[in-house]
């Protein structure tokens, strides 16, 4: 089977699961979408490692791959290789010097890995089939690579530019990451 090469083109709330998010992986040189609904743990540990914000504590997946790098282990790529029953599966291709092992996970897991190693991401065609959809989209819309649909966003755009700043602070010590994404691009907005 060949494997599909995919990249992270949106990061947003689900429109059909309450309380879930859904990370959208699209196929690298084509149209086809693959939305996958997360958990709201899983997307904020991705939107961190998209946004490169540093938390002030290691998150679980910085523990593993801090762990992961302690034992000179390397995520050389993450392949989405099953659907059953509307779950996605996904393996981690993991080498050491002497080896190569692939290590079963989550697929919201595996993606969080695999944006804190910047390794490349596949599936195989079978899955887009099923469970992908065609996407027509501006050059302008492949250029953003985190959606935040955040139904407070109104509220940032009457705040002042101390208060957005205060409020970032506030949102990162409640580890709030993806709101924290939000406020930092209101304030970057402002400041450019």
């Amino acid at each position: 089977m060949n494997k599909i090469r995919l990249e992270i083109v949106a990061l947003s709330h689900s429109i059909t699961h309450t309380h879930s998010y859904a990370v959208v992986m699209g196929e690298v040189n084509g149209v086809r979408r693959l939305p996958i609904v997360i958990g709201g743990f899983e997307a904020q540990a991705i939107a961190v490692a998209l946004e490169k914000i540093k938390p002030s504590r290691p998150l679980t997946h910085d523990l593993m791959k801090n762990f992961m790098l302690a034992f000179d282990i390397e995520l050389k790529e993450v392949i989405i290789n099953d659907i059953q029953e509307g779950i996605f599966y996904s393996r981690l291709i993991c080498a050491t010097e002497n080896d190569t092992v692939e290590i079963d996970s989550r697929t919201s897991d595996a993606i969080a890995l695999a944006v804190r190693f910047d390794c490349p991401i596949y599936t195989y065609d079978f899955i887009l089939a099923e469970s992908g959809v065609v996407r027509e989209e501006s050059e302008q819309e492949k250029k953003v690579m985190v959606t935040h649909e955040d139904e407070r966003s109104g509220d940032l755009k009457s705040l002042t530019l101390q208060e957005l700043e205060e409020l970032l602070n506030e949102v990162l010590e409640q580890e709030d990451y993806i709101r924290a994404a939000s406020i930092r691009d209101e304030i970057n907005r402002r400041k450019a």
